[in-house]
């Protein structure tokens, strides 16, 4: 079980979570002469997956989506040039330990790194699940009183790891104190929890999300498949509470990276009342390789994708530049003559090379 983070109360473990080599065998996820191999890759990058999406993963295709992203590898430990430690750039514009500062009007609060399933692609791989990079109550404090005094900030987005790791009162608490500060419109939480663990989203929860300001969520979901009837009565329940629902996805070679499965999820979540927000271009972390797909493969799929579903159906295709100049539309991206580049544009009007 991956330590958890310093002075922040959580949540219980899910139970049925598999987490070693040994667990992973046992559940046919893994064959067992990899349990040793898999071991070594925990002892890098956290694993866990709660028994709600092993239930949805088809044990007799050994290209399952489901099991592609949770699932971990023996790939993972292997690194190639390109790819970074910090692929998105969080470190440059982090000004404390649980805040990252990148756009004028809003923030990124990160009060864990716990999360109820580590995905394999995941752009903090290296800190998640992990306790010495999470906060601990002091340094939140401080998050806090930076927040509160810098009055161009807008927005809080609460994200990490998964917020809803936060134990009710936890999460309540630290909810309301945001809400209070003058110049704050709005709350952000992202998270998988509806998705991986919808038993989650309790009255209980839904009580402590409720504050004086809007509170947003957004669900990370790749694949229709992860969308059950668990899944469904946690978004509804969220829905009819007032709590308005967009999803972000991955691009991700062998789980969602053509037309028609794209085309199910992003309607499957429209039906859940959830409009799809952003799909990401897959970031550089490293042992990540597999999962990746090129820039011109993605923007010919959701070309593809125009006047094929509703407008209300489609996110925004989005690339992170590294370096953290932020994020761009992948179909305004220019293709670099005679290079295998493209020219992308930051947030404050720079452009910066990106190599596919």
């Amino acid at each position: 079980m991956p330590d958890m983070p310093k002075d922040v109360t959580l949540i219980d473990t899910p139970t049925g979570t598999v987490r070693t080599g040994r667990q992973l065998a046992l559940a046919r996820l893994i064959p067992n002469n990899l349990e040793g191999p898999i071991d070594e890759v925990s002892k890098k990058y956290s694993v866990a997956i709660p028994e709600g999406l092993i239930a949805l993963i088809d044990h007799e295709n050994p290209e399952d989506p489901i099991a592609r992203q949770f699932v971990p590898d023996v790939e993972e430990l292997v690194v190639s040039e390109d790819e970074l430690a910090d692929p998105i750039g969080d470190n440059a514009f982090s000004p404390m330990r649980g805040l990252v500062h990148r756009y004028p009007d809003r923030v990124l609060l990160l009060p864990t790194l716990s999360c109820p399933v580590y995905c394999r692609y995941c752009f903090r791989r290296d800190q998640v699940g992990r306790a010495e990079d999470a906060p601990d109550r002091e340094e939140l404090e401080l998050a806090i009183t930076y927040i509160a005094n810098n009055a161009a900030i807008r927005e809080v987005i609460l994200t990490g790891g998964d917020p809803l790791s936060l134990s009710n009162n936890r999460l309540r608490s630290l909810l309301n104190r945001l809400a209070s500060i003058p110049h704050i419109d709005n709350l952000r939480i992202h998270t998988r929890f509806p998705i991986a663990v919808p038993e989650r989203i309790t009255d209980a929860l839904i009580t402590a999300l409720q504050t004086d300001i809007p509170v947003w969520m957004v669900l990370h979901c790749n694949h229709a498949r992860e969308l059950s009837e668990d899944v469904t009565s946690a978004c509804n329940k969220l829905s009819l509470s007032g709590i308005p629902l967009l999803s972000q996805s991955v691009l991700l070679k062998g789980v969602n990276d053509d037309v028609e499965t794209l085309t199910e999820l992003f309607r499957a979540l429209v039906r859940l009342k959830v409009k799809p927000y952003y799909l990401h271009h897959p970031d550089r972390a490293r042992g990540t390789a597999r999962f990746r797909v090129g820039l011109a493969e993605g923007r010919a799929l959701i070309e593809t994708l125009r006047g094929r579903i509703s407008g209300l159906c489609q996110p925004t295709y989005v690339v992170d530049i590294p370096s953290g100049h932020g994020k761009y539309p992948a179909q305004h991206a220019s293709k670099l003559p005679d290079e295998n580049g493209w020219l992308l544009g930051g947030w404050n009007g720079n452009f910066h090379k990106y190599w596919d």
